[in-house]
């Protein structure tokens, strides 16, 4: 075993260059791809899965890009992107499903949207302000049920791509659970207004 110098002389660079790929790359996905196929005794075609994993939902990678607003909420952000990504995948959809689907779709992004910004507006400072601001997170929720399920019958009915309805279905699901979570931090933040309030009055 050879023993590392201890000269002062010996350079040591400061900075070290990095040649590595992207992680999770193409290569990376195949090859992981591979090694699954050959443990499970199953054929393995590098170059469908190399063309499959390359011609990914490329207008979701491109949605998500889109800049934030730092001033949004996390929902508020996920669900912009929703409807830039729903906008985008139905543009080229059949004439056939414009009316039945596509605008339907389009139309209830913008309204959830437009519920999250108007909650947002709502200040939490007496209860008719907090059942108000309720009420637009719930409406925004029920939008994106609706908006899932409308999706789910798009796909069937050959509307949008399986992987754009995947895709529309995890922002859903997570747009929803931003929303409940926004709203049970509101009734944390209800409950320690009342408790002060009370304490400041010497109950």
């Amino acid at each position: 075993m050879q023993e590392v110098s201890r000269k002062p002389s010996l350079n040591i660079p400061k900075t070290v260059l990095s040649n590595v790929r992207e992680i999770n790359s193409i290569e990376d996905e195949v090859a992981a791809k591979k090694a699954i196929a050959l443990a499970e005794h199953k054929k393995f075609d590098h170059h469908v899965v190399a063309d499959d994993l390359e011609n990914r939902d490329k207008e979701w990678q491109r949605v998500s890009r889109i800049p934030e607003n730092a001033n949004d909420l996390i929902a508020i952000t996920v669900v912009k992107k929703l409807g830039a990504y729903v906008i985008a995948v139905t543009q080229n959809s059949p004439a056939k499903y414009r009316g039945v689907f596509v605008n339907r779709m389009q139309n209830f992004c913008l309204e959830a949207l437009e519920e999250l910004l108007r909650a947002n507006f709502i200040r939490l400072d007496k209860e008719d302000n907090k059942i108000c601001r309720e009420k637009h997170q719930l409406n925004a929720i029920v939008k994106l049920k609706m908006l899932g399920y409308i999706a789910m019958v798009a796909e069937n009915s050959g509307c949008i791509l399986l992987k754009q309805y995947k895709q529309i279905s995890i922002q859903t699901g997570e747009a929803i659970n931003l929303i409940v979570g926004w709203k049970k931090s509101d009734d944390n933040r209800w409950r320690k207004k009342i408790k002060l309030d009370l304490e400041s009055k010497g109950f």
